[in-house]
């Protein structure tokens, strides 16, 4: 079984804030006692964090759930629970975090070290020291704690790497990576010997550096998911130079310059995008007899179906096997990334927007809807929060409950529906009368 996997679906939980706490003080000589409840500590949330000594997203085919923990409960004499700590989450380098929900970009992490809060944990409920006032001096009214958020995430790693090659099964891309690079990819005489990414590091004579990508071969139809192309093509999106490596030696029958197009084709169809990425051709497999005649028909077919006001790609005849003309097209691709920019992965209507985690003004409070059984149902995210963090085995915290309702507008607004004195009003799995 292969041990690269680099999509997975999970699920995070962060922690609910702990309940606030109802006690009263009981001194001997404090004769009026008063309230003494703390504040429940604050849910953990969950974190992802970058580390750049992982390489598969391996981690999470196993383990697809994540839960902080909670927070403290309040406690007497005042004391506030404690607040739980962040649950960490590896993640390895090139990772998109996307709503699984609503399919929008949370983050992308690219650098080591990188972190970021994909579950925020919920805020202590309040106990009754809070809710004191010169009418009601001991209050038997505390908070539950506000729940976590819960997600579920499509994590997908696209690898971190300069220069992506890409070309038809058995071109000798592993090859050619083996020789430049301390990389040892599988290589064999057969089709697909590559299923996974390999990615190893290049130095050149002068001392420039930078990262290669030997991607599993492509294929006509790749980009609709013939052969593996589809799985791995993600990957050359991170890539700001592309080594498009052809066979010009025709070893298995195939028109090198047909090869060019068709491999072009996939990639545009994949994503317009990877067409912008500056392509350097390698023309390998020089040292078999045909090559040089192959090579000769291929300029000529490229330089008659090219565009006159495009630039021409740079060709690099090389062997892999006697490792001729390597140090100048490892030169040429140097210098090619030094004047070409980072390609950004995603525009901003993918994105996100900045979480905010209070109540936007214009969402509606409440709603109101109707079921089968002819009981009214009451939902919308905050009145739903505020019945959460309602302790209702406290009398006093469930009338405030109501006044909050009522405040609302949510007993006018069931009365102008129609809504009499003794229908029955439902918000999750509560039920109560409604009382005009």
């Amino acid at each position: 079984m292969s041990m690269f996997l680099d999509t997975a679906k999970i699920k995070v939980k962060a922690g609910n804030g702990g309940d606030g706490m109802v006690a009263f003080r009981r001194e001997k000589y404090v004769p009026n006692g008063g309230p003494w409840g703390g504040d429940g500590g604050r849910g953990g949330n969950v974190v992802f964090v970058v580390d750049e000594g992982l390489r598969t997203l391996m981690d999470f085919r196993y383990n697809r759930h994540f839960k902080a923990q909670s927070g403290e409960k309040g406690m007497t004499k005042g004391m506030h629970g404690r607040g739980a700590e962040d649950l960490i989450v590896h993640v390895p380098q090139g990772t998109t975090v996307r709503d699984a929900e609503t399919g929008k970009i949370l983050t992308d992490l690219i650098e080591n070290g990188q972190k970021f809060v994909v579950a925020h944990g919920g805020r202590g409920g309040r106990g009754n020291i809070r809710f004191a006032t010169p009418k009601n001096p001991a209050p038997e009214i505390s908070e539950n704690g506000e729940p976590g958020q819960e997600r579920e995430l499509q994590l997908e790693l696209k690898i971190l790497a300069d220069v992506g090659l890409v070309g038809f099964p058995s071109v000798g891309k592993s090859t050619l990576l083996s020789v430049i690079t301390s990389a040892k990819p599988k290589i064999g005489a057969y089709h697909f010997t590559t299923i996974v990414p390999n990615l190893g590091m290049v130095r050149t004579q002068s001392g420039e550096s930078f990262a290669v990508a030997d991607l599993p071969g492509l294929i006509e139809g790749a980009s609709q998911g013939v052969g593996l192309g589809t799985q791995f093509l993600r990957h050359i999106e991170r890539t700001r130079v592309i080594l498009h490596v052809i066979d010009m030696s025709a070893s298995e029958g195939r028109d090198p310059y047909e090869d060019y197009l068709a491999i072009n084709k996939e990639l545009e169809s994949y994503n317009l995008r990877l067409m912008e990425r500056p392509q350097i051709i390698v023309a390998n497999k020089m040292d078999m007899p045909e090559s040089a005649e192959n090579l000769k028909v291929f300029k000529e077919k490229l330089v008659a179906n090219y565009d006159e006001f495009d630039e021409l790609p740079q060709i690099f005849p090389i062997s892999s096997l006697t490792k001729q003309g390597l140090s100048t097209l490892l030169d040429a691709t140097a210098e090619l990334l030094d004047k070409t920019p980072e390609f950004l992965l995603y525009d901003e209507s993918e994105m996100e927007e900045e979480a905010y985690y209070g109540f936007d003004e214009d969402t509606p409070a409440f709603e109101i809807s109707r079921d089968d059984d002819a009981v009214w149902v009451l939902s919308g995210d905050k009145l739903e929060r505020l019945f959460t963090m309602t302790n209702f085995d406290r009398e006093e915290a469930v009338m405030k409950f109501a006044r909050q309702l009522r405040g609302m507008g949510v007993d006018e607004a069931l009365r102008s529906r129609g809504a009499k004195d003794g229908d029955l009003v439902r918000i999750g799995k509560f039920e109560f009368e409604f009382v005009d």
